[in-house]
């Protein structure tokens, strides 16, 4: 557990140990970071601005070096009078700039440029001490509503000395709802409990300032350790509440958990006699043996099957529809096996053979050159982005170039055969298997720095180049080092996407960016669950069942008054919206009317569909991807306007309503009473019973003027799905 200290006194920092001549690489470079020339918004981008470009956030010393010094007949930087040098009459605003002021005239580091330039524009020497480290402090912090806190920073050279960089640092907040910073590191938290990362950022090197910001008013120790502990995830969750001063929401009722349950666990609603038969049964752990049963049953396998293809799926137009197919039903076989997570891993990392015998080899008909492999394999597998090191070092973490073309390196040696990608129509078969290393990317090929030409060995992140021979393949080392149980991110992205799944909210967010400066909002219950995890043996059904069987899983979604603010720290269940193929096959189950899928057998639902090619307007409104969207793909769920209008205005939701052979019609048609089939429609729609008012108002709708048993319960099917409580899961 992380212990927050009420009171921090900030540490001496030493006096400033930079030289009397200011240098490029340590001097300026950082000025011009921290004053946002180098942004992406500014010098840093693609093709610059107004014919001024710089590396991006300073990745590249030489460039930028140039670019100052030797570019525009050399008029940016003029040492025989130094302040008409043009790199500061524009920075300081004395001729127009279309960045604004960026360095006052007369500031520190106005006079560090300008000193620079008078003495020659110096490079900073080979042999100086380099950047070891930089440390913010303090490091942790428990702040009151409204309270202020200076951070200082200070870098660390490799010669031991250290400078005090808190005026050419850069700051942010991961989440400056709670807690705010200044561009000068001043720290300020708002009157809402919560927490946040402060990163600080020189050069290429970062740290981070943790703040706690609780509730004023203490609460009761004895309260907490009242709380209920149905396992280990309990008594972490209930731990980071008593830090925050928050208590938790009430227990769901019986109704709630069952339907949040179904949902959650096989994506679809249960049927008015299953909520009946779970409502009237007195067995205290009749909550254990739902989970048990639904884990069981064979819509579980389709219904995470669905979550992995956002990830993993590829267009049919690119890769050819057997392909696609084949990988699909790769997927879905594997769930239904209950295949330990680690070993669907390595099978699809370390995949050979046909693309229309082995479906995870589809992996690689998709993404086929060694840098797209990297960000794909990195970010799904290890929750670690490598997008901006291909470019540049990552500015929020610590890898580099050398790091994401090391990492390509595994991909460099893939061998394949046949037709290749001829898009539209690429139908044809493909076999991947282990290349010769030389002769082109078919029959795989070396990978080479972008910058030095260099050639890369395969090299795991954090980790020593590896020397692989010519008969191994690296993707096979490359996959035991991914689940190795030594390997920091394997178990930890994946219980943490599980958990963001069935909770509504990643204890990282988003779920696959595990870094520093993005820190988990409870480390010692991710932690936990990840050793879990690995106890036993990458079961995802076991993690699963840990989760939902959790007291904290199973609270209520309505808040109390210490814990409405409340986003991220699980004091009560977060709604969410249903996925887009669950709730089409809601709409199906409680209309009664089945929906036709192209490509698919009659009977089919959503959850089963093998492309997302198949039309739908219904699953395009709700989040449905682009199908020429490359993977991984996170759907949002965010709740829009169109998605409002299809439910209440498309004729397809009507003509379900009022199908000839759908729900309302037999109802209307048989024997139950008015009563009894609003309870039916209810207990269909919301799996509960209606309340003693909801009763009465939906019976008035069988008693008006024209109306008729079956129109009077089309109207109230109609207005039950266009509600949010159908909509989303509580």
């Amino acid at each position: 557990m992380r212990h927050f200290a009420p009171v921090i006194v900030l540490l001496g920092i030493a006096p400033d140990a930079r030289a009397d001549v200011p240098t490029f690489e340590r001097d300026i470079q950082p000025i011009l970071t921290r004053a946002g020339c180098n942004a992406g918004a500014c010098h840093g981008k693609a093709r610059g601005q107004n014919g001024f470009q710089l590396s991006l956030l300073a990745y590249d010393p030489d460039f930028d070096f140039n670019a100052i010094t030797a570019e525009a007949r050399g008029r940016r930087v003029f040492p025989a009078n130094p302040a008409f040098s043009l790199l500061l009459r524009k920075a300081s605003g004395r001729t127009p700039h279309g960045g604004g002021r960026k360095l006052p005239e007369g500031s520190a580091e106005y006079r560090a440029i300008e000193k620079w330039i008078a003495a020659g524009t110096p490079r900073t020497p080979a042999d100086a001490p380099k950047l070891d480290r930089i440390t913010v402090t303090p490091a942790t912090k428990l702040m009151k509503f409204g309270e202020s806190q200076q951070l200082a920073v200070t870098a660390h050279y490799a010669d031991g000395t250290t400078r005090d960089v808190t005026a050419l640092a850069q700051f942010s907040s991961s989440e400056s709802v709670y807690v705010g910073v200044s561009a000068e590191g001043l720290v300020k938290a708002a009157p809402i409990p919560g927490e946040a990362a402060i990163m600080a950022r020189f050069a290429e090197k970062f740290a981070v300032c943790n703040v706690l910001v609780p509730l004023p008013t203490p609460v009761d120790a004895a309260v907490y350790a009242k709380l209920p502990r149905n396992n280990f995830i309990d008594g972490h969750v209930w731990a980071k509440l008593k830090q925050l001063n928050v208590t938790p929401s009430d227990l769901s009722t019986d109704a709630q958990f069952h339907r949040r349950a179904y949902l959650d666990v096989i994506g679809r609603l249960p049927t008015p006699d299953e909520t009946r038969a779970f409502l009237s049964d007195k067995d205290g752990k009749k909550r254990e043996k739902l989970i048990d049963a639904l884990l069981d049953r064979p819509e579980y396998a389709d219904f995470w099957a669905n979550k992995w293809t956002d990830l993993l799926r590829p267009n049919p137009y690119h890769v050819g529809m057997k392909a696609t197919y084949n990988f699909d039903q790769w997927i879905r076989k594997s769930f239904r096996a209950n295949k330990p997570y680690d070993q669907f891993v390595r099978e699809i990392v370390a995949a050979n053979g046909s693309t229309w015998t082995n479906g995870a080899a589809v992996f690689y008909r998709n993404r086929r050159e060694p840098d797209e492999l990297t960000t794909m394999v990195s970010q799904l597998f290890l929750g670690v982005r490598l997008d901006c090191a291909k470019c540049h070092h990552h500015p929020f973490e610590v890898w580099g170039q050398d790091d994401f073309y090391s990492f390509a390196a595994f991909f460099g040696r893939i061998g394949r055969q046949g037709v290749g990608i001829s898009a539209p129509i690429s139908g044809g078969e493909e076999a991947v298997h282990l290349g010769s290393g030389s002769g082109g990317r078919r029959n795989g090929s070396t990978v080479r720095h972008p910058l030095t030409g260099k050639e890369m060995t395969p090299t795991p992140l954090l980790g020593k180049p590896l020397d692989i021979d010519a008969d191994t393949d690296p993707r096979a080392v490359l996959a035991d080092w991914i689940t190795a149980p030594e390997n920091p991110y394997f178990a930890k992205v994946i219980v943490n996407r599980v958990w963001a799944d069935l909770m509504g909210r990643g204890i990282v967010d988003p779920v696959d960016d595990l870094r520093a400066t993005n820190p988990p909002s409870n480390p010692e219950l991710l932690d936990a669950l990840a050793k879990d995890f690995r106890a036993n043996k990458c079961d995802l059904k076991q993690l699963i069942r840990a989760i939902c069987l959790s007291h904290a899983y199973q609270l209520s979604t309505t808040p109390n008054e210490r814990n409405a603010s409340d986003l991220r720290n699980y004091s009560r269940h977060y709604r969410q919206r249903v996925r887009a193929e669950v709730l089409l096959d809601m709409v199906c189950d409680a209309t009664g009317a089945p929906e036709k899928f192209e490509g698919m057998p009659t009977g089919s639902r959503a959850v089963e569909v093998w492309t997302a090619r198949a039309q739908s307007v219904f699953l395009d409104s709700f989040g449905r991807p682009d199908p020429n969207q490359d993977p991984p793909c996170e759907r949002t769920a965010d709740t829009t306007v169109v998605q409002a209008l299809h439910l209440m205005n498309s004729p397809y939701i009507n003509a379900k309503v009022t199908s000839a052979d759908g729900r309302c019609p037999k109802l209307a048609e048989g024997k139950k009473t008015p009563a009894e089939i609003v309870d039916e429609l209810y207990l269909t729609a919301y799996c509960r019973f209606p309340t003693a008012t909801e009763r009465t108002k939906a019976l008035q709708r069988f008693d008006k003027k024209g109306a008729t048993r079956k129109t009077a319960a089309e109207d109230l099917l109609w207005a039950l799905i266009n509600t949010p409580e159908f909509v989303f899961n509580d």
